[in-house]
């Protein structure tokens, strides 16, 4: 008897110490979403990079995603920096619980962004940057209201920007930047719907002028840099505006800069390399905040400010202007 007891007492602690694989840890992955998530990895080639996606594990152990908590479905999916080539799989959309999508730093993707997206409603952040992807930028996703964060940037997307971007009430950042887009900034960016966004729109060959919509709006982060934009864009600014950071270089901006007042707070202004006359405003020098400043390659002219931070800039911040004088370039005549 005494044996028998023995044998059983050694045969709880086994099952309480050392439990078998199926009672200590229950399997949480959906079985859809690993469906889901097996044919997006067939469609890329079964790379080594989704090694860990074994259809024998639970995939909310698999690397590159994310699973809920509560739910165990599949709320983020993040592929970057891997040798994988292809298409962005259409499959991607049968992840209805999808809250992020990334694909980034993936230079032999290419190809265009799915329709299939659109049955993400729950997506809040798409970033597909740093790929080879090209094509119009798809007017579809403005049907993905939820978006409060879109990336498309340092891709070989051409044509025009979608207006219905515009759409998105709740977007709070758009990067559109590095790509190959035509076309003027749409008038409908001066009537988003919810929150007003940063804008990231440099580095491709936007013409014309910018909308005076947008003069309307409190825009937080502008950046226009280096396409070929031109007119008056001093509507930006002024009274009652909140734009912390400012990138207008590199276009054909032309206006009087000596009637711009500036957000208190701004902490970035960068308008090298453009048509802009006129003096610098005494405003300048109460910008407690400002980290960085270039009015280069302009038509400035008349005696630099004293004040501020303006005589702690270099000097090349200030060179090549129409005349330009005083600290920390050389004292007026």
């Amino acid at each position: 008897m005494k044996t028998l007891t023995s044998i059983l007492s050694l045969s709880l602690i086994l099952v309480l110490f050392f439990p078998s694989p199926s009672f200590s840890s229950a399997v949480r992955c959906n079985p859809q979403d690993k469906k889901a998530l097996l044919t997006i990895k067939t469609a890329l080639g079964n790379p080594y990079h989704l090694a860990s996606w074994d259809p024998q594990t639970d995939c909310c152990g698999w690397y590159c995603l994310e699973c809920h908590r509560t739910t165990n479905r599949v709320i983020a999916l993040n592929i970057f920096k891997g040798e994988l080539s292809g298409q962005i799989p259409p499959s991607v959309g049968d992840l209805p619980y999808l809250e992020t999508l990334l694909f980034h730093k993936l230079p032999n993707f290419v190809g265009t962004i799915p329709q299939t997206v659109t049955k993400l409603t729950r997506l809040k952040s798409l970033s597909v940057s740093w790929t080879n992807i090209s094509g119009p930028i798809p007017d579809f996703l403005s049907q993905l209201k939820s978006l409060t964060y879109l990336d498309l940037s340092f891709n070989k997307l051409t044509g025009s920007i979608p207006p219905s971007l515009s759409e998105l009430p709740n977007l709070t950042e758009l990067h559109l930047d590095r790509n190959r887009l035509t076309g003027s900034i749409p008038d409908s960016f001066g009537k988003f719907k919810g929150k007003v966004p940063s804008l990231f729109l440099s580095h491709n060959q936007l013409t014309g002028y910018v909308p005076k919509s947008l003069g309307f709006m409190k825009f937080p982060n502008l950046d226009f840099s280096r396409n070929k934009l031109q007119g008056d864009i001093s509507f930006l600014f002024g009274p009652g505006k909140e734009l912390w950071f400012a990138d207008f270089s590199r276009n054909l901006f032309q206006f009087d800069l000596s009637k711009v007042v500036f957000y208190k707070s701004m902490s970035w202004l960068d308008l090298n390399h453009n048509k802009i006359y006129g003096s610098l405003p005494q405003g300048l020098t109460s910008l407690d905040q400002l980290q960085f400043l270039n009015v280069s390659y302009n038509s400035l002219c008349g005696k630099i400010p004293v004040g501020g931070k303006l005589q702690k800039f270099e000097n090349t911040v200030y060179f090549n202007n129409k005349c330009l004088c005083g600290a920390p370039l050389s004292a007026c005549k």
